[in-house]
């Protein structure tokens, strides 16, 4: 399905399968710092990070979609459980399309999450497309969603819980850390 922008983020979130995650902005702040010997160092936001985990848990594929190259984002990958890693991508629209073929979904099926011109090919092809406020006012006009919390600082997670709550999976996911207390 074509962007479409009246699409309910909610009912659009129902139907993910797949959600696709710049890095820069998007899981970071944007930030980039480099050391004098060219090592690139980069924060990431642990809420963010357990939201990943527990959408993957609740049954949606999770993938990063990145133009820049960088250890740590491998790592970071790992980490959470990430299959999906696609570094060095100048052309995100052919990644997402070749993703989308590979897991066999429709775009309908599949989220794009970034914060920039660049990202607006795929953004523009997914289901649901999803920012942040700092984002230029081009890809905030063109966004099913644009969160409330700042990349790399819960964007993430605020877009991890959407998703489940949509399915209704938020409530098992978080089952097991309420225990006995059930609130």
């Amino acid at each position: 399905m074509p962007f479409h922008p009246a699409h309910e983020p909610v009912e659009a979130a129902n139907s993910i399968r797949l959600i696709a995650f710049d890095v820069d902005g998007i899981m970071t702040d944007g930030g980039l710092f480099l050391s004098d010997s060219g090592e690139e160092f980069k924060r990431f936001n642990s809420l963010d990070g357990h939201g990943l985990k527990m959408l993957k848990a609740s049954g949606v594929e999770l993938a990063i979609i990145t133009g820049r190259t960088s250890r740590c984002v491998e790592l970071r990958a790992q980490n959470l459980g990430i299959t999906y890693l696609y570094q060095g991508v100048h052309d995100k629209l052919n990644t997402m399309q070749t993703l989308l073929d590979k897991l066999q979904l429709a775009p309908e099926q599949a989220a794009f999450m970034g914060d920039d011109v660049v990202d607006l090919p795929a953004m523009l092809r997914v289901g649901l497309a999803l920012t942040v406020p700092e984002a230029p006012q081009t890809v905030r006009d063109r966004a099913h969603y644009v969160t409330q919390r700042n990349g790399g600082h819960g964007a993430v997670r605020e877009v991890c819980e959407l998703i489940m709550s949509a399915q209704g999976m938020l409530d098992a996911q978080l089952a097991p850390y309420l225990g006995m207390y059930g609130n």
